[in-house]
């Protein structure tokens, strides 16, 4: 028994020796073929692998350096527009100061609202939205009065422009002008009317109407302002201007002259950096009145500039 396990230890030592044997003979085997694969790589084979190595190690790093540059990009963008932003707000503010407001009124006259399509209703709300806009811009704003608010009208301000409520320098009143304003100080602006402005009473209220009609209700505020016994005159657009359109100006457009007017001293300067271009608009070269007023209006568009009852009058 004991031979047999001596001759079973010999065995088993032989047969380690030559799994060892065999391992030390793969791994040189293993070497020498890096060996030599690395010997059959050329120079430039080897240079290209090396930098390849190179670009997969730092790939991390490329990639976060990326990311801080993305970043430092939208630091620079949101600095910038901070920047803008604090300039606007300086340059308004030096304008507000600036400012020099005046003791006229301007009212617009929301009270015909039932006259109108609720399209119209809308057109009205941005034609204010744009006086409100340039009256807070301007270098003499004037005491701008909203009145008679209510029904489409305010509905569409609660619904396209909740911030209304929060509009400052501005008196908006839910009843008539007449309720509000003392009679003998009211000037209403209407085409229809015979009178002709030449200038401006700093003590009055001029009165424009909010209607956005078509033609459909014309010389409807003349005979308000007749019914309640207040002044009326239209502006004097024929004196100076000749147009090859229709003498249609929105609500907007009235203030819009009205407020530079007060800048310029000057009906001319004040209609012609007003009027739109595309309304053709020159000068009148023979003196007051005397220009060829021919239009028949095709060129108009109610879309864009509609027809209020603060226009000049038809041509003939």
């Amino acid at each position: 028994m004991d031979d047999d396990e001596s001759v079973q230890t010999d065995d088993n030592k032989l047969l380690n020796n030559h799994n060892i044997h065999n391992k030390n003979t793969a791994d040189d085997n293993k070497e020498d073929g890096e060996a030599t694969e690395k010997q059959a790589l050329s120079k430039r084979q080897r240079k290209k692998l090396l930098k390849q190595q190179k670009w997969e190690e730092e790939r991390d790093m490329r990639k976060q350096k990326r990311k801080d540059r993305k970043q430092q990009r939208r630091q620079q963008r949101q600095n910038n527009q901070q920047d803008d932003e604090g300039e606007h707000r300086g340059a308004r503010k030096r304008l507000r100061r600036e400012a020099t407001p005046t003791s006229l009124r301007l009212v617009v006259d929301c009270s015909f609202d039932d006259l109108m399509l609720t399209k119209d209703v809308h057109k009205l709300h941005k034609q204010i939205q744009r006086c409100y806009a340039e009256n807070r811009r301007a270098s003499h704003p004037v005491q701008f009065y909203l009145t008679s608010l209510g029904g489409q009208l305010k509905q569409s301000m609660d619904e396209k422009d909740k911030g209304w409520i929060n509009w400052k320098d501005i008196s908006i009143k839910f009843e008539h002008y007449s309720e509000v304003l003392s009679k003998e100080d009211v000037v209403y602006l209407t085409s229809d009317s015979p009178n002709v402005l030449t200038e401006l009473d700093p003590k009055k209220a001029y009165v424009i109407g909010g209607l956005v009609d078509h033609n459909h209700h014309k010389g409807i505020t003349l005979e308000r302002a007749q019914d309640l016994g207040i002044c009326h005159a239209q502006l004097p657009l024929d004196s100076f201007v000749q147009m090859n359109s229709r003498k249609v100006l929105a609500v907007n457009h009235v203030f819009e002259i009205i407020l530079a007017y007060m800048e310029k001293g000057s009906w001319q300067d004040a209609f012609f950096s007003v009027l739109p271009q595309r309304k053709g608009a020159k000068a009148v070269a023979t003196g007051p009145g005397d220009g060829d007023q021919d239009g028949d209006g095709q060129e108009d568009q109610p879309e864009e500039h509609s027809d209020l009852e603060a226009r000049q009058p038809s041509d003939k």
